[in-house]
């Protein structure tokens, strides 16, 4: 006949025997299509930066665009493409605007050199007052690049005007590392009304 010791330690045996089988069935065991752990960050490291998601007002812009949208915010951790795009919206309004009244002084800020002396021509040359701008009807990103540290991001503007509707593509620049929020107009393309 067993001891009482020898029977303690083969029910306690069974019961470590059944703890370990049932903590098996409830956690299982790995597979292989588990994601990898994670590995947590120093405290010294540099947080991971997150891409935010691409605003759905930007209208599925082209690849090239996504990708360069990401790789401004990388760059920039403050640039939000949505904001981006209504700054670009309230910038088209106001050059139009201004260039519809023949203030330079209200281009200057906002072009760069080549553009305002393109612009500057035009105020020179016309005869009569360009159509107003009735209408912003649209407003796409349509490229994104981020070139050394100079971002560049263009934007198809759909507008009314009394003449008719337009399309401008416009192209904005900024270096992600200067103070200034600001983006200047560096390219256009399309026809300015009147």
């Amino acid at each position: 006949m067993p001891d009482s010791q020898t029977l303690g330690l083969f029910i306690a045996a069974t019961l470590a025997g059944i703890v370990c089988f049932r903590l098996y069935m409830v956690l299982g065991r790995r597979t292989g299509h588990e994601p990898p752990p994670q590995a947590r960050p120093s405290p010294l490291s540099a947080p991971t930066p997150v891409a935010q998601p691409v605003p759905a007002a930007l209208e599925a812009p082209t690849p090239t665009a996504k990708g360069g949208l990401l790789e401004i915010q990388l760059a920039d951790r403050s640039f939000d493409a949505a904001r981006f795009l209504g700054g670009a919206q309230q910038a088209y309004t106001m050059i139009v605007d201004a260039f519809a009244r023949g203030d330079r002084d209200a281009l200057k800020p906002l072009l760069s050199p080549d553009v305002m002396a393109a612009f500057d021509g035009a105020i020179t040359g016309r005869s009569e007052p360009p159509a107003p701008l009735t209408k912003l009807s649209d407003a796409k990103i349509v490229n994104a690049v981020l070139d050394g540290r100079q971002a560049e991001i263009t934007v198809a503007f759909t507008a009314e005007f009394d003449a008719g509707p337009i399309t401008d593509v416009w192209t904005f620049a900024r270096n992600v590392d200067a103070r200034d929020p600001n983006w200047l107009l560096i390219t256009t393309a399309g026809d300015m009304p009147g």
